[in-house]
């Protein structure tokens, strides 16, 4: 290796057990990796004759990691000229949601299609829409309303009526999904989970979003603003490929992209067979939807939300929804993973309630096996395991299964979760970080965007605070050290998608991926992280990524070779 770039910060964090802290870094940028890490005069000697790139108060620390994500969904739903209405974005209400609905139509030209992403309906108030409710205030346009958990969508008449369902009847319902219909078998203008949703919505989100490729761009540089140099596509489709090799042509883009392929596609199981170099863009497993989310009440779990007038104004179902609220059977679930248990792949659960944990870890047990997969290094992952329990934990360890945590359930959720959609006992648990890594669990956080904003620093605040997104305290036998909560999204969320070997921390002869900080992020008071310390940018490979320009380089594409992005396959993969 020719090392050719010496840097210089206030302090480096490593996250290598091995060596925590260094003053310089030493770069091959030719390859992007690193050649030395340690004091200044050691990380010279790597590299004679080099000038020193000193970077004056910047921390640098290995680029932030998030584990499970959704770039390609989250960038057509909530960037420009789609519209994100979570009380995140500023619509505390569902009366501040209606007012929006009500300007948009005024103000938009005639027939002009609209597709929102994230109501919240604990959060906000809001009910579970019809075609008929929505009619209310697009009574022309085609509408589509997703809501904030990605596993149900609303739409209008409008939007029926162009799907040319015939009597307005949907199709027959997709395997794991559903349409909701009502009692003479029409559309009620609700799609759940996302077979079904992808059919609903695509015509109108095609026409809501002329150039996706630009959207998605945006959510990279969003992600990147945040510290991110690596996530996930865990609702990855193969039509979206051509879209994600777009953007990897850039020199600046930001991020490395791990693919989960959707268990629904035929070819979950195939090769990538992508041009891009596999450090940058790879296929890392396939996903599967074990039961819904806590955010409709569609969670599979063994207890019950709480009568109230909150859980009432968002109808949420009170259960217990136990196995009623499971997309699979166990009989389907064992016959998925026996098809897919040799590919090679790492197979990747979405499971929120205990109950569809228990279910998960039990096919899991025997898939592993019958397989002969026990006691190797296969990685396979449960993802969220907000209901998750202590035993339920120890259970994973032991069978090898990874753990990555909802943290944002716990963050945007935990004050209706403690006392009002669950008995303190339950909801102050939620999202167990604690007991996790008390079962020996190596854990990651994720904002599972969009369905929350991605933003590591304050993921890192509120699980080591163990406080709310407002502040508030539930649960603090549930906190962690800052260490810990830096470990899950740097070294720990790479071991989740298999790329420990060669990124998640700063060390000889790994990628030289770095997050700049304003300051020392194990200095300052955790429970206000966010308030002292500042993303003031990112490396990937040893380079300083230009954002400007990676936007710049992707609008010069066409997008008329992307319209395919839009497109969601439903063919099973059995």
């Amino acid at each position: 290796m020719a090392a050719d770039l010496v840097l210089k910060a206030s302090a480096i964090i490593t996250m290598d057990e091995a060596n925590p802290r260094a003053e310089a870094v030493t770069i091959d940028t030719a390859t992007g990796t690193i050649v030395a890490v340690g004091t200044l005069v050691e990380c010279q000697g790597a590299a004679p004759g080099v000038a020193v790139t000193d970077l004056g108060d910047t921390v640098l620390m290995p680029g932030f990691i998030e584990a499970h994500s959704h770039p390609m969904a989250s960038g057509v739903a909530t960037e420009p000229p789609a519209y994100w209405i979570s009380d995140s974005q500023g619509y505390a209400t569902y009366a501040d949601v209606q007012a929006l609905w009500h300007k948009i139509d005024a103000e938009l030209p005639a027939g002009q299609p609209v597709l929102c992403w994230g109501l919240d309906r604990l959060v906000q108030g809001a009910p579970e829409l019809t075609n008929t409710d929505l009619d209310g205030f697009f009574p022309q346009r085609p509408a589509v309303v997703m809501d904030i958990s990605g596993h149900e969508a609303y739409f209008n008449s409008a939007v029926i009526a162009g799907n040319g369902w015939p009597d307005s009847k949907p199709p027959e319902d997709p395997p794991a999904a559903s349409f909701g219909r009502n009692a003479d078998g029409t559309s009620n203008g609700r799609a759940y989970e996302t077979g079904a949703i992808g059919i609903a919505v695509v015509t109108v989100q095609k026409a809501a979003i002329p150039n996706p490729l630009l959207s998605v761009a945006k959510w990279f540089r969003t992600l990147a603003q945040a510290g991110i140099t690596m996530s996930s596509d865990h609702s990855y489709f193969a039509s979206t490929l051509k879209g994600y090799e777009a953007l990897a042509s850039s020199a600046d883009v930001p991020l490395r992209v791990g693919l989960y392929q959707v268990a629904t596609e035929k070819d979950c199981a195939a090769p990538l067979g992508s041009s891009v170099d596999e450090a940058r863009l790879w296929k890392a497993g396939i996903k599967i939807w074990a039961d819904g989310t806590t955010f409709i009440g569609t969670l599979a779990a063994s207890f019950p939300f709480l009568d109230n007038a909150t859980t009432k104004a968002a109808q949420i179902p009170l259960g217990p929804g136990a196995e009623k609220m499971m997309n699979y059977t166990r009989a389907q679930l064992d016959a998925l993973l026996d098809e897919l248990a040799d590919s090679g792949l790492q197979i990747a659960t979405h499971a929120h309630g205990d109950v569809a944990i228990d279910t998960a870890l039990d096919a899991y047990a025997e898939a592993l096996a019958h397989h002969g997969l026990l006691g190797t290094d296969h990685r396979w992952r449960i993802e969220h395991w907000s209901a998750g329990r202590a035993d339920q934990f120890r259970r994973a360890k032991d069978l090898g299964i990874m753990t990555p945590l909802a943290a944002y359930q716990f963050m945007r959720l935990g004050d209706l979760l403690d006392g009002t959609l669950y008995p303190s006992d339950i909801g102050s648990q939620w999202v167990a970080v604690a007991d996790a890594i008390k079962a020996g669990n190596r854990i990651s956080f994720h904002s599972d965007s969009p369905v929350a904003p991605a933003d590591p620093l304050l993921d890192v605040q509120c699980m080591a605070s163990r406080r709310t997104t407002n502040g508030n305290l539930h649960g603090a036998n549930q906190a962690i050290s800052v260490d810990e909560a830096f470990r899950a999204h740097t070294i720990d969320a790479a071991y989740h998608l298999r790329r420990d070997h060669d990124l998640g921390s700063i060390e000889v002869g790994k990628l030289a991926d770095f997050v700049e900080l304003s300051a020392d992020p194990y200095a300052v008071d955790v429970a206000h992280l966010t308030e002292h310390v500042k993303v003031q940018g990112t490396w990937s490979g040893g380079r300083k990524i230009d954002l400007d320009t990676f936007m710049s380089d992707i609008e010069q594409i066409d997008p008329s070779a992307h319209t395919d992005l839009h497109k969601q396959a439903h063919h099973t993969c059995r």
